[in-house]
């Protein structure tokens, strides 16, 4: 058996630290299109000088540096949109770093893995979940070639994250690539460049408590009216004082409505970004501040009660409820969405589907155990070789996206996310509760077991359904050991009480054990060691001809399954 590795203890997610909600800015005239167009051009050439510029420091930013970057683009603009751009470079410089370090783990996590495979003679098969050999001469010699490529990568990588290089391109990397393949993407030349341009644009700007509405920059009224303060460069565009440009267009914000307009009313900080949808030809608001952190509850009054354990698919969740000892209740739920179209489609999809997830938790008043899942180092093609369709089943779950919106969402209900570990959830809980869990009238799968699995390890049991002794006595003490006749005696099994029992209408509950001489509970005189599978014409009849089950003469006359903690 192959070593296992420590699993982390489960937590409570911490819930969300901001709100962002967006509407859509309606009723624009042409020359108003025209204004918000040169605003965001000019000021997202100031955030590319400025990315540049930060991306040149490296490591040797200092206070010092920031405020004279700060200073040169204030002489271009405005202190507060100086201050907001310089503050989107250095989210968008730290960002670009966690990526680096991601990429090369990558990196490393593909050297380790064709290391391994090369020393091993061609064909070689893989033992205990570790990859074999390659399968022929050719792949091999392929794939000797290609550990050079990673290797130098990966020293080049080193290099740039030990010097505080990034890479970074703003518009993204995705559309600067699109350039070079413009019929694949059905897009013209211009279409193009007209996506590139807006995205490249800067029109956001962060809040300031105190200052009215909330935000000197870009100001929202209740009423819905929308002003911006101009750069001086284009300050004679202003149409009211102060170098401000009114709006004729007004939005409205339905969802969070209510509290966006609490905010401003009493002139609390709410940031704002206006961009264009270029396929759609609309223009959009976005609206967002920070909430103070939700107080989470111990561990232990989340699960006092239960809670819905939660298996994350590629195309489903599968879900299933559990008791607070860990055994499962009721039918299993199983939430389906498509993941094929485009990313609307998707987002919509996964949606509808931790709705229906949330409201029928919220019905049972409990909390959900979900996987703490991160594929980002199982995506690479070294570690899973000619498995193309498992490749592209783990690169297409929304786990990141999920996660995301189940926290955002289970907040605003009151229902608390509990986090495991996923290691060997799907394997153990196939291997312990599938089978035991399926009946004739209901066919339990994989996804539905590893649901149970990851519910009992939220509750803080094993997966297993059944565990050691209690009382220390090992399954086969020998005969005549003074833990043997003290069990003996309580009227407990040869190896004791268990500290994990099946209920009494748990399935397979009552399969044959294995013949034990001696008695197995105090109902059953001494001498009275049957299999419990096999009754009959073992035992003696039952005065007047009593049965428990059909076609099987009752063991004892009366049997009565004690109340203590069920299951797992």
């Amino acid at each position: 058996m192959g070593v296992l590795r420590e699993l982390s203890a489960p937590f409570i997610v911490p819930g969300p630290s901001g709100v962002a909600i967006r509407t859509r800015l309606k009723g624009l005239t042409v020359g108003e299109a025209e204004v918000l167009r040169l605003v965001g051009a000019h000021l997202g050439a100031l955030a590319s000088r400025d990315l540049k510029r930060r991306c040149a420091e490296g490591l040797e930013h200092s206070a010092d540096t920031w405020a004279e970057r700060r200073r040169a683009v204030t002489g271009e603009s405005s202190s507060r949109w100086a201050g907001s751009i310089t503050k989107a470079t250095h989210d968008q410089w730290a960002l670009s770093r966690r990526a680096q370090f991601a990429h090369i783990q990558n990196l490393e996590a593909g050297v380790r893995t064709i290391t391994h495979r090369l020393s091993l003679p061609v064909g070689a098969k893989g033992i205990k979940r570790r990859p074999g050999g390659y399968r022929t001469r050719q792949e091999w010699f392929a794939k000797s070639r290609r550990l050079h490529l990673l290797e130098e990568r990966l020293v080049a990588e080193r290099a740039d994250r030990e010097a505080g290089r990034v890479r970074v391109v703003r518009g993204g990397k995705r559309l600067a690539h699109t350039r070079h393949r413009l019929a694949q993407a059905q897009l013209t030349e211009a279409e193009w460049r007209q996506r590139w341009e807006a995205g490249r644009w800067f029109l956001q700007a962060d809040g300031e408590s105190g200052k009215r509405l909330g935000n000197e920059t870009i100001r929202v009224t209740p009423d819905g009216e929308v002003s911006i303060k101009l750069p001086v460069p284009l300050a004679h565009l202003a149409n009211a004082r102060h170098g401000r440009y009114v709006l004729t267009g007004t939005v409205g914000f339905r969802y969070r409505g209510q509290e966006w307009a609490d905010r401003v009313s009493v002139n609390r900080a709410v940031a704002y970004l206006i961009h264009l949808d270029v396929a759609r030809h609309r223009w959009y608001v976005t609206a967002s501040w920070t909430i103070p952190p939700v107080k989470t509850v111990p561990l232990a009054q989340a699960r006092a009660a239960g809670l819905i354990g939660v298996n994350t698919n590629a195309d489903h969740l599968a879900a299933w409820r559990l008791d607070e000892y860990g055994n499962p209740v009721g039918d299993p739920r199983r939430f389906s969405y498509d993941l094929n179209g485009p990313a609307t489609y998707r987002d919509a999809q996964v949606r509808h589907a931790l709705v229906r997830l949330l409201h029928w938790t919220k019905g049972h008043g409990l909390s959900i155990a979900i996987e703490d899942l991160d594929f980002q180092t199982e995506k690479t093609r070294e570690k899973h070789g000619r498995r193309m369709r498992f490749r592209k089943l783990i690169s297409g779950m929304p786990t990141s996206k999920l996660r995301a919106r189940l926290v955002s969402m289970a907040a605003e209900l009151g229902i608390i996310i509990v986090a495991v570990d996923p290691a060997y959830t799907s394997r153990w809980g196939a291997q312990h509760w599938q089978k035991p869990l399926a009946s004739k009238n209901r066919k339990t799968t994989r996804h539905h077991a590893a649901a149970v699995a990851i519910g009992r390890r939220a509750l803080g049991y094993p997966i297993r359904r059944r565990t050691r002794a209690t009382d220390g006595t090992a399954p086969h003490d020998p005969m005549g050991s003074p833990l043997l006749e003290r069990s003996r005696e309580l009227g407990e099994d040869r190896a004791g009480h268990r500290t994990v029992q099946a209920a009494s209408g748990t399935p397979g509950r009552e399969e044959t054990r294995p013949r034990v001489p001696g008695p197995r509970t105090r109902s059953v005189g001494t001498g009275g060691g049957a299999k419990a599978g096999d009754q009959r014409g073992h035992l003696p009849a039952v005065a007047g001809g009593a049965h428990n089950r059909s076609g099987h003469p009752a063991e004892h006359g009366f049997w009565h399954q004690g109340s203590s903690p069920l299951s797992l």
